[in-house]
């Protein structure tokens, strides 16, 4: 395995959409850090990855990815693992993640990423599949906690059930809070109980984001569409976590009903005034 690039910033990074490419490059990349999906630049050419060449330039960038079913049955696909590999050799990201999750079945792939089973045969799965990924990228990486819709067969907690597979795999954990909050929501999770039991040393990034009520069910059933400001829980929960895990990189996402560029820079505001407070002794406990 391939040497891992410096660190990235201890300070809040936002999503990169070509909706901001130009403002977003204005930016001093002393303050800021951004993140990308990897499958949006998995292309031969073009502005997309001409614009990506100028951020990698100035800016700290983490490659988050979306594709690869890490807990899928179905054997990797060899040209995406190809293509995440050419792109990670070609920008050094920081950070590399992708989710704890499965998306595809019998070749065919799902527009969402459902929860693992969390069983022993599972978690053993989820170990020898993340081996296999990280070896063929070259990289360590983070995985991300899911967000649950409804309950799923269970021999232990989420926490116990990722952090296991963390260790026995050499990877890290990627926490993110707004599906934290939209599990302890719909299934009933104890949201304080969760970030608790995750060891500090094994938290890489942390990420924010915000949900939608279903149309039929309402707060009762909430969905991570990533297409709203960040909710008050959300932003207590980070709080909660920062002051539990200590300062790590928070990234605020947003996929869908891109704002203005201003009130997404409000928001990371916020997010970096969170991480500012542990330097002064004032994060929530």
């Amino acid at each position: 395995m391939t040497a891992l690039p410096k660190k990235i910033p201890f300070r809040a990074g936002i999503g990169l959409k070509p909706e901001f490419y130009a403002e977003a490059l204005e930016l001093s990349g002393f303050d800021i850090w951004y993140e990308v999906h990897p499958e949006n630049y998995m292309v031969d050419g073009g502005p997309r990855l001409a614009w990506l060449e100028a951020f990698a330039d100035k800016f700290a960038l983490s490659f988050h990815g979306v594709g690869a079913s890490l807990g899928g049955l179905d054997p990797f696909d060899k040209p995406h693992l190809t293509a995440l590999k050419n792109l990670i050799t070609r920008f050094n990201p920081v950070q590399v993640s992708e989710h704890a999750t499965w998306s595809s079945f019998d070749g065919r792939y799902l527009a969402d990423l459902l929860p693992m089973p969390r069983t022993k045969a599972a978690q053993d799965h989820m170990v020898a599949r993340i081996d296999e990924f990280q070896t063929a990228i070259g990289r360590r990486i983070l995985i991300e906690n899911p967000t649950n819709y409804m309950r799923v067969a269970s021999d232990m907690d989420e926490p116990e059930f990722l952090v296991e597979i963390a260790k026995r795999a050499g990877c890290g954990l990627l926490l993110d809070v707004n599906n934290v909050y939209i599990s302890s929501v719909n299934v009933g999770i104890d949201a304080l109980k969760y970030i608790g039991a995750l060891p500090p040393a094994l938290i890489g990034e942390i990420h924010i984001a915000g949900f939608n009520e279903d149309k039929n069910y309402g707060a009762k059933l909430l969905i991570d569409t990533h297409s709203a400001p960040v909710a008050e829980p959300v932003w207590d929960l980070l709080d909660i976590a920062l002051a539990h895990i200590g300062p790590v990189p928070v990234l605020l996402e947003r996929d869908g009903n891109i704002p203005a560029f201003s009130k997404m820079m409000a928001e990371h505001t916020r997010a970096q005034t969170a991480l500012d407070k542990l330097s002064i002794g004032e994060a929530v406990l």
